[in-house]
């Protein structure tokens, strides 16, 4: 059996790593920068990805309102603070790391992504969190067959596919849409959005026999240039499906979560 259908790099990186980012970062509200720093930090508060941490120096003054409240988060213990821009009000959505958090985080402010209008990694919008520096996407083009089943019924079948590898995720097969059974599936409004890859252009589940199985076909119809050889084409679950790669049925991969309609998933959509 291949060690691919098998195997898949695992996350090194610890949960309360500290480190610089060489980039430009901005956050806006209503249209208003609420921040504009080149002495961000990567703090990982879980594995999977990292969040911004801002010096509190770089923010609009008067931003932060203390809300008297101290929780423990994933890199050490933060004061809970309300953000305020103008007429904006994120209530609870920014914490400044206090004692015990990693030393490089003292005086620098951690936000729910959500809580900023919109993020720039120097002029590039960013979208779902920050984007790992020991992260790899790659998009490789492979004369690999691969057979997709589920509840016994043939989705898809192709001669060749492009496959794309994502550090701490499983291989995604991406597939012709000629290869694609499509009268066997059905559009749902489902749109997630990638840090790595972009947004969804369209999402497909299928209804068997004896049950519908949701969200489990995906496409990025312009995705970004990084990612740019799964263009047009569409990927399945591997956690469920049947997947035949040149033959061999892959084990059905650990199960991260379904993506959210009309909202952010980050990472396990790969």
């Amino acid at each position: 059996m291949p060690i691919e259908s098998v195997l898949h790099p695992s996350l090194i990186v610890p949960v309360g790593h500290v480190e610089p980012v060489p980039r430009r970062i901005r956050g806006t509200i209503g249209g208003r920068v609420v921040f504009d720093t080149r002495r961000a930090l990567y703090v990982w508060e879980r594995q999977a990805y990292p969040q911004f941490s801002i010096p509190v120096e770089d923010l609009v003054e008067g931003a932060l309102h203390d809300d008297k409240h101290m929780e423990q988060r994933g890199a050490g213990p933060a004061h809970r603070h309300t953000l305020r821009v103008g007429a904006e009000i994120r209530a609870g959505s920014a914490w400044v790391w206090g004692e015990g958090a990693p030393g490089a985080l003292r005086d620098t402010v951690r936000f729910e992504w959500d809580a900023l209008d919109s993020w720039l990694e120097e002029d590039e919008p960013v979208f779902v969190h920050p984007r790992s520096p020991y992260t790899r996407v790659d998009a490789l083009r492979s004369g690999s067959s691969v057979r997709v089943e589920l509840d016994g019924v043939v989705l898809a079948e192709a001669a060749g596919c492009v496959k794309l590898f994502e550090t701490g995720l499983p291989t995604r097969y991406y597939l012709d849409r000629a290869t694609v059974d499509w009268t066997r599936l059905r559009h749902s409004d489902t749109v997630t959005r990638c840090p790595y890859k972009g947004t969804t252009s369209g999402y497909w589940s299928f209804d068997g026999d004896t049950a519908s199985h949701e969200d489990i076909a995906w496409t990025y119809d312009f995705p970004t240039v990084e990612a740019h050889r799964i263009a047009g084409l569409t990927a399945f679950y591997n956690e469920h499906v049947d997947l035949r790669v040149d033959g061999f049925l892959l084990p059905r991969a650990a199960d991260p979560g379904r993506p959210t309609r009309h909202t952010s998933a980050p990472g396990p959509v790969s």
